[in-house]
């Protein structure tokens, strides 16, 4: 792999580091209206992520199955899917803004199951920046440099207010500032662990392009939907979320178009 797919991968996680730096800056925790903005954008960039760098390109390689060309792509969807599901249900972990845990019954303190809640959020992101790069480097899905740089440009301003996000809570429930910022970086090196695997692995089963592709984005949808929507949708006051969303997707969009 040259140094511009080792930049790809990192990118991501890069956005995390940067936006747990946040809480060395800022003196207080971000405001509901704020983080439901932020968790709103991040949903929008991640549906359209899901649909133009990962589904469209599953499709188009397809092609030639005709009328079942839609079958890769809805099999590694539900792959995906179903895989997030499995990994919600064993892994014990905490959503932003709860008091119940999710998963099976754990010792783990509050703050800990949080972080683990944002690495299984982030496992998906570097499936899809990891599928991506390795359908460019094998060329045998129709992915272009500048579209897997798209990939990876918009997964990685959709993690800085993440990465904000986790650790400014982490500092408000009596973290220190770093180790708040640790815990919020790390919880995004997954990402880029997640990407070489996955490029390794899509090296090997190049026939399955179609199907890996659109597992990432099965597992990616899982998350919004699971996960950011109902966050994004907190409290009474909720069409910020929505309004994020749309400009979190647009601008998603625009990069795909524009680089790809």
């Amino acid at each position: 792999m040259n140094i511009n797919i080792w930049l790809g991968i990192l990118i991501p996680f890069a956005g995390t580091v940067l936006g747990s730096a946040m809480v060395f800056f800022m003196k207080k925790e971000l405001g509901g209206q704020v983080q439901r903005a932020l968790t709103g954008f991040a949903s929008g960039v991640m549906v359209a992520a899901s649909i133009w760098s990962l589904i469209v390109p599953a499709l188009e390689q397809a092609e030639g199955m005709g009328t079942l060309s839609f079958v890769p792509a809805a099999v590694g969807f539900w792959i995906g899917i179903l895989f997030l599901l499995f990994l919600d249900c064993v892994i014990p972990h905490l959503h932003m803004n709860a008091e119940k845990a999710e998963g099976p019954k754990s010792k783990l303190q509050k703050t800990t199951m949080m972080v683990l809640a944002v690495t299984l959020h982030n496992i998906p992101e570097g499936m899809a920046v990891g599928v991506v790069f390795a359908g460019l480097i094998s060329g045998s899905a129709p992915v272009t440099s500048g579209g897997a740089l798209a990939l990876a440009l918009g997964i990685a301003i959709q993690n800085f207010p993440e990465g904000a996000i986790i650790s400014m809570p982490l500092h408000s429930k009596g973290k220190t500032k770093f180790g708040a910022f640790m815990d919020g970086a790390l919880s995004g090196a997954v990402e880029p662990i997640g990407a070489l695997l996955t490029i390794f692995a899509a090296r090997l089963i190049v026939p399955a392009m179609p199907y890996l592709l659109s597992f990432a984005a099965g597992a990616m949808m899982y998350v919004v939907v699971e996960e950011l929507i109902p966050e994004m949708s907190e409290g009474e006051h909720s069409n910020i979320g929505v309004i994020m969303f749309a400009l979190g997707f647009t601008l998603m969009m625009a990069l795909d178009v524009a680089l790809g």
